[in-house]
């Protein structure tokens, strides 16, 4: 389960994040997951609850997650296209020259700190 290492990776970003501006409390966390970046979101919620009781400024903390839609980009016809739908092969063309433009991220968006 590598959920919980990027839980604690977060965290640790949060950690400097709130030491660069003196927070005290960190109320929520936005976070937004790729639909093909591998996370588990129910384990990362787990994760998060269990890792934040042991951490005094994520204590109060409510994780909001938002995901990020998976895009393919094809370099035979230049078309973009929905990766969870058709996969790697391009439904424009049939080409497998193809990659992932977006969905694979788990970025920070938002925190509400004081």
């Amino acid at each position: 389960m590598h959920e919980l290492s990027i839980v604690t990776h977060v965290a640790k970003s949060l950690d400097e994040l709130a030491e660069e501006n003196e927070l005290s409390k960190i109320g929520s966390v936005t976070l937004q997951v790729g639909e093909v970046s591998g996370i588990i979101t129910d384990y990362f919620v787990e994760c998060w609850d269990y890792f934040k009781k042991k951490h005094p400024l994520l204590k109060e903390s409510v994780l909001k997650l938002e995901t990020i839609k998976a895009v393919t980009f094809c370099e035979n016809c230049k078309k973009e296209y929905e990766t969870v739908k058709y996969g790697r092969t391009c439904p424009y063309c049939g080409s497998e020259h193809t990659y992932l433009i977006t969905g694979n991220e788990c970025i920070i968006k938002e925190i509400e700190a004081e």
